[in-house]
């Protein structure tokens, strides 16, 4: 989104005070990096990637509670997103692969070996329909939502 853009949304008054904004963000570490959003399907030539989410349930460790064993899954390239959750499960994991059968050798060879993990549960993504605040379907179209008190 240009800077002209997201000033008009927040009501700034210049572009360039939201580029300054950005940058003492980015020197400061808020903002770490950014990422592209990607119509996977609009790529012509190049198979989508099969992604799946995963949760898993821990058995937590006496002096590191569900670092240790998160930090272990962490490493495993496969591994996009890591999260640790309240709730039904512990851990929520994205990954990645060239296969169905990719996906679900590294869920039984990989993940579920590791000490610690109970169980784990996977859904394989089909579509996105919306992404990282970007609807995937059609153009966005920004309106402003109305404010009530």
């Amino acid at each position: 989104m240009e800077f002209s853009e997201i000033a008009l949304r927040c009501g700034i008054s210049s572009a360039q005070e939201v580029a300054d904004i950005v940058a003492g963000l980015e020197r400061s570490g808020v903002i770490r990096g950014y990422t592209a959003v990607t119509d996977d399907f609009a790529v012509s030539g190049v198979p989508a990637p099969v992604k799946a989410i995963i949760e898993v349930k821990v058995t937590p460790r006496r002096d590191g509670g569900f670092d240790q064993v998160a930090q272990r899954i962490a490493k495993f390239p496969e591994v996009t997103d890591l999260i640790l959750l309240s709730g039904s499960c512990d851990l929520l994991l994205t990954i990645q692969g060239e296969s169905l059968q990719e996906v679900a050798n590294f869920v039984a060879e990989k993940l579920a070996t590791i000490d610690g993990v109970i169980s784990t549960s996977t859904g394989f993504m089909l579509r996105k329909y919306k992404e990282s605040g970007r609807i995937m379907l059609n153009d966005e179209n920004y309106e402003r939502l109305k404010i009530c008190f």
